[in-house]
Formats: C-alpha cells, sequence, structure tokens
C-alpha cells in the first residue's frame, strides 16, 4: 500500500509570510530520499533550498517557477510505501475501522522515525503533517456525479465503464464511498487534468483514478464527463465568450479633449508601453525597510574628509610583513582588507559613543542600546542589495574581520545568505566607494540608529605638515537618528573615526 502524503512550505522564520520558487531541483515521478532539496525559494531575506521530510514517489509539484506561494501552501505530493499488511484481511475486503486506524498509526510513526532532524527555523523534518490520504492502486470508487446511467462506449482500460458503474451505483442507492474519502492531496500528476476538472465544475476528490498508485489521469476525466453529459459527447476546455456586439450608434458632435490631440495618427506606430518589474523577493524587502526608514527616523548626516595615506601604509606594512617574514607569529597567514581595518575603527568609536548602536522602541517610547556590536556590511548581488551581518564584531581583531567579511560576501554573490546572516544588525557600514564616488547620503537600516558610510580612498592635493601634497584622501558620511543623540555626540563619532584613519596608531590606546 501507498499513501500520498502533502508536504507544505515551512516556516523560515524572521515574520516571513511566503517565498518565491526560484527553481524546481525535482521532476514529477522522480524518487527523492529523505530530507534532500525539492525546492529552492528565494524569500524577502535570502535564497534557501528547502528539504523534504518524505521519501518516495513525487506526484505533483505546486506553483510555477517565479510563483509566490504563502507559508503553508503545498509545495509537492509525495507517494509514501508503507508496510504490507501480512496479517490482515484478504485484498479486497475492506477492513474495520479499528484496523485502519492501527495501521495508518503506525505510517505516521514510520514517517516521523524516517525524519532525520534537519531544521529550517521553526520547521524539523520529523514532523509529519495532519493531512493525508491512503491511495489504493485499484480500488473502485465512483466518479463525477451523474444524472443518469448512459451507456458509454467500452476501452481497454475500462475507465468508461468505470464511470459508468458509478453512475448506476448511485442511481440504484449504493453507498457512495467518495462519500468517505479523506480531506487531503488528490493524487493528480498533470496541472492540465486539474485545471479541466475546475473548469468544468468537478470534484477530483470523488474520482479513483485508472493510473499507477490509483492516479488520475486526464482520460479518466474526460469520460466522467462524457458519461454525466457535461460535454454533449465531446470533451472541450472552455472558451471565453466572445464580448457581446454593440450596437452602433451615432455620438453626438463633442470637442475633442487636449489627450486626444496627441493620438497617433492611423497607421503610426505605437508608442512603446512602459515596463512594469514586480518588487518582490530580497528587492522587495529592500524596498519595503528603506521606504520605513525614510517614513519613520528623522535622520540627519554628517561628513568629512580625511587623510588615509596613514592607514593605508600600516597595512602596506601588515601585507610585507607577512611576505617577508612568513615564519614569524606575527605574520598572520590572511591580507587584512581596508573594510575590516575601517570595521575595527567602527568598533572603537561605538565603544566611545554607544548612543549610535541603538534602536527606538516606539511603542514603548524607549531607546534601546545594545551591548553587542553586530555589524552589517552594505553588499550588491544580482538579485539586489542586501545586509549580510557580522556578529560580535567588537569581539573580533582585523584578521577575524576579514574571513568574516569574505565568507559573508561570498555567500551573498552565489546567494546562499540564511536569514540569520541577514538580521539582528545594530549599526551599518556602508563602502560605497567601490562603485567609484565620492560621497553620499545613505539610508539608515532600519531599525538600527546610524550608518557610516565610505567612499573612495584616491589621491588628492593636501596640506600635510604645512606644505601642500598628494595624499591618499578619503570622505566619510555618517546618517544618524536624530532621536537617539544630538549633533555633537555624531559629530564626536565621526571625528574620533577620521582621526584613527589619519593616525592608526590611535587605536593602540584600546587594544
Amino acid at each position: 500500500m501507498a499513501q500520498v502524503l502533502e508536504f507544505k512550505l515551512p516556516d523560515l522564520g524572521e515574520g516571513l509570510t511566503g517565498a518565491e520558487i526560484v527553481r524546481w531541483l525535482v521532476e514529477v515521478g522522480e524518487v527523492v530520499a529523505v530530507d534532500q532539496p525539492v525546492v529552492e525559494v528565494e524569500t524577502a531575506k535570502a535564497m534557501v533550498d528547502v528539504p523534504c521530510p518524505y521519501g518516495g514517489v513525487v506526484t505533483a509539484r505546486f506553483g510555477e517557477e517565479g510563483a509566490e506561494v504563502p507559508v503553508g501552501a503545498p509545495l509537492i505530493t509525495v507517494a509514501v510505501d508503507g508496510p504490507a499488511d501480512e496479517d490482515g484481511p484478504p485484498a479486497g475486503e475492506r477492513r474495520s475501522a479499528t484496523d485502519g486506524a492501527r495501521a495508518d498509526g503506525s505510517r505516521a510513526e514510520d514517517a516521523r522515525a524516517e525524519g532525520s532532524g534537519n531544521v529550517l527555523v521553526g520547521y524539523g523534518t520529523s514532523a509529519a503533517p495532519a493531512r493525508r490520504r491512503r491511495v489504493r492502486p485499484g480500488q473502485p470508487a465512483p466518479s463525477a456525479p451523474v444524472a443518469s446511467p448512459t451507456s458509454v462506449p467500452s476501452t481497454a482500460n475500462g475507465r468508461a465503464a468505470t464511470a459508468t458503474a458509478a453512475a448506476v451505483g448511485r442511481a440504484s442507492g449504493a453507498p457512495d464511498r467518495a462519500a468517505e474519502a479523506v480531506d487531503g492531496p488528490v493524487p493528480v500528476i498533470s496541472p492540465l487534468v486539474r485545471r479541466l476538472a475546475r473548469q468544468n465544475g468537478l470534484d477530483l476528490r470523488e474520482m479513483v483514478g485508472s493510473g499507477p498508485e490509483g492516479l488520475i489521469l486526464r482520460a479518466d476525466v474526460e469520460y466522467a464527463l462524457r458519461a454525466a453529459g457535461t460535454q454533449a459527447g465531446k470533451v472541450r476546455t472552455p472558451v471565453a465568450e466572445p464580448h457581446p456586439r454593440v450596437p452602433q450608434t451615432p455620438a453626438p458632435a463633442r470637442v475633442r479633449e487636449p489627450s486626444q490631440a496627441h493620438a497617433p495618427a492611423a497607421g503610426a506606430p505605437a508608442a512603446p508601453e512602459a515596463v512594469r518589474i514586480p518588487l518582490k523577493g530580497i528587492r522587495g524587502a529592500m524596498a519595503d525597510k528603506l521606504s520605513r526608514s525614510r517614513t519613520e527616523i528623522p535622520d540627519a548626516t554628517c561628513w568629512v574628509d580625511a587623510d588615509a595615506t596613514e592607514l593605508m601604509r600600516a597595512r602596506d606594512a601588515m601585507r610585507r610583513f607577512a611576505e617577508e617574514r612568513p615564519r614569524s607569529p606575527a605574520a598572520g597567514g590572511t591580507k587584512i582588507s581596508v573594510l575590516a581595518l575601517l570595521a575595527r575603527i567602527c568598533t572603537a568609536a561605538l565603544a566611545r559613543f554607544p548612543e549610535l548602536n541603538s534602536s527606538v522602541d516606539m511603542a514603548a517610547r524607549e531607546v534601546v542600546r545594545h551591548p553587542a556590536v553586530h555589524l552589517g556590511f552594505a553588499a550588491q548581488t544580482e538579485r539586489g542589495l542586501v545586509v549580510p551581518v557580522v556578529r560580535d564584531a567588537h569581539t573580533r581583531n582585523a584578521e577575524s574581520l576579514t574571513a568574516e567579511f569574505a565568507r559573508l560576501t561570498e555567500a551573498a554573490r552565489t546567494g546562499t545568505l540564511t536569514p540569520a546572516d541577514l538580521t539582528g544588525g545594530t549599526f551599518t557600514l556602508n563602502n560605497y566607494g567601490v562603485f567609484g564616488v565620492d560621497g553620499s547620503t545613505p539610508i539608515i537600516n532600519h531599525p538600527e540608529a546610524a550608518m557610516l558610510g565610505v567612499g573612495r580612498i584616491v589621491p588628492k592635493p593636501w596640506v600635510h605638515e604645512g606644505e601642500l601634497a598628494v595624499r591618499q584622501v578619503v570622505q566619510l558620511s555618517l546618517t544618524f537618528d536624530h532621536r537617539v543623540c544630538d549633533g555633537g555626540t555624531a559629530g564626536g563619532f565621526l571625528r574620533y573615526v577620521a582621526d584613527c584613519v589619519e593616525q592608526p596608531a590611535v587605536l593602540l590606546r584600546t587594544l
């Protein structure tokens, strides 16, 4: 015996209500193993491979690639083989309600035992769904309701005879086993079959198919419709009725409106229509967050130019030392990035100005200062802007920050960031200098309270020690929530960052 189990989109965490199907990893009819990924979805936060908690044959997929699926909606149905009833009654006889309940319970326990426990957020594969329906091969059952037992031409596989027998059974008052059907997934593979039945008002739950494992085929639906007399002897897909013809009546003369004065003349090429791009997935989530930030946060921006020559020299000195003395314990094995040095400066500045490592709880009318610095950094990907988060950045040194930035950047590029990698930030570092620009007024990443922007580091004329020289100059900007601090605090933070950029030795005081 086999039973068809329905696998629904699980809760992917962080308040997500749905996901977009990016790519199906299995086909209908394919055999899947327990915890095998069956679909790749894109949430508002990341790309996720969703594993199926059942092993068996995929009988149906719900949703096309690019479709939005809400949490709790069915993704696939899987036909799972159950244990044979060796001590049960002979084949063809109906089991008692007690035997059926015992067998169904054992199958449910087997399904739980097969789960490996792999967990998405709020979801474990060991949990069995409440909805299920057994599929019994070769089990006769009535099809769609029939007005009268109409004779239908016989076929080799007996589908027409099954539909006619069902009609006769209802007319003679035989018990309707379809009424006893459990509310659960319908064993249908083709979406065309579902559409054909839906367009003609046929309830597939009242049918048992003639295909393998009781699957309902298109021929089953067609014969049922013929037997019911709903297609007048021919199964066809309903076609939309043509629009009723409107009688031509002379219209009263009227003055042409201004918009019609610019209408193209007959035969002229039509103007190209505007292209509408849906805001969904990562781009839609970012649009919502930025709009909320602009709506709720009274932000202000201050900026300053800084001489980054000494910072770049310190980075080069660390690289040369590692190359010249690779065996030294101080050499390290990682090439330190500029972003990591700036992040280290940020964490030191936030230790002096903790007001900027906070958020505002308007419901309680409180400013919440966070004890740990979870540093987000903006990363541009093919799917849009994402902000991965480095956890506990205040406890990391430059080498650790470099390694974590590299890991998260690669995950963002390949679309493998998890929801945990994209949430929980308390402060954001935005290095827009990689786009070749000097300055910006960045939008705060809600619900954070501040964001530091870094422009490109380029040679510029600069007065150094009383003389004009060419130095490596960078523009720094700080956008902050005016509810958490005043301009003096924001200016002090930005000035401290600029001083550390110009004289990295200042950081030695706080190491």
